[in-house]
């Protein structure tokens, strides 16, 4: 029998300051998938955001890594016009900017959602343990 995997959320219960504290590093390190295992709905836009942002980083960072080796010599000529050369520069540019754009909103967006997170834990817990003798 085929195993069945479900992008779901269970109901959101209340975490272990452990867990939060591992929600915020899986946060650090792929951003949305930490909220996600802490049950907020919002980790799917923030892994989107995050999945995203590589793609297009990538992609049009190779595009242009490319394009700036084939015209290295353009570039370094002696009587090259810096302006000319920033603005055609920009037109392949501009899109690996917008990939890093993109991961970055989810990272910091995810980072909230994190502290969010292990600040509810603190709070659950704290209400647990009983009371210091003295």
């Amino acid at each position: 029998m085929p195993m069945r995997i479900s992008l779901a959320l269970g109901p959101r219960r209340p975490l272990s300051r452990q867990t939060a504290w591992g929600c915020l590093t899986t946060n650090i390190a792929m951003p949305g998938f930490g909220s996600l295992v802490a049950g907020y709905a919002s980790g799917y836009a923030q892994a989107a955001l995050t999945v995203g942002g590589m793609i297009v980083s990538l992609v049009f960072g190779a595009r242009f890594i490319l394009w700036y080796v084939a015209n290295w010599s353009h570039f370094h000529e002696l009587d090259a016009d810096p302006g000319a050369a920033l603005g055609e520069m920009w037109q392949f540019l501009k899109w690996p900017l917008v990939g890093f754009g993109m991961f970055a909103v989810g990272w910091l967006w995810a980072l909230a959602t994190s502290l969010q997170i292990v600040s509810s834990a603190r709070k659950t817990e704290s209400a647990n343990v009983p009371p210091r003798l003295r």
